[in-house]
């Protein structure tokens, strides 16, 4: 999904976000993505059956645990997951299954759109925000740790 005004309508209109893969490590992508997007107002449900939380916020199993309605299924886990996740996503209700950086899946695309789902595939959703509505204050990946200096 290449449409910016898509882009734009996706993330003003489904402030729900179920994170799948949500880790309560600082530095793992998934953990500063969803601290973004909870700090720019939106509700982050993490998926991870590792935890109990992450981010002051009850941790679930799996998209079939959640208690509420979600409108975006942020996937953070490989491509060849995500046909299982389409399914959950579908069966929950979701209205949007959105699949990170270097995560597509054909099959899970068609699947989900078949059920009426919007699908984002290789895109981040912290960026996407940044880049779409102007995220002040966070606009970068300043992790400390990614960087782009050659090793000595």
């Amino acid at each position: 999904m290449d449409d910016i005004t898509t882009l734009r309508r996706i993330l003003r209109d489904h402030r729900t976000i179920a994170v799948v893969g949500l880790s309560a490590n600082w530095y793992r992508p998934s953990f500063f993505a969803a601290k973004y997007m909870k700090e720019h107002g939106y509700r982050v449900i993490p998926v991870n059956p590792q935890y109990e939380s992450v981010l002051g916020e009850t941790c679930y199993k799996s998209l079939r645990d959640i208690p509420e309605p979600v409108g975006i299924v942020d996937c953070f886990r490989r491509s060849e997951e995500i046909p299982a996740l389409a399914d959950e996503a579908i069966a929950i209700g979701a209205k949007v299954l959105w699949m990170q950086l270097g995560v597509t899946n054909p099959a899970a695309r068609a699947a989900a759109e078949a059920a009426g789902l919007e699908v984002v595939e290789d895109r981040c959703v912290k960026i996407e925000h940044a880049r779409l509505f102007g995220g002040l204050g966070w606009c970068g990946v300043d992790t400390k740790v990614i960087s782009a200096k050659r090793p000595a």
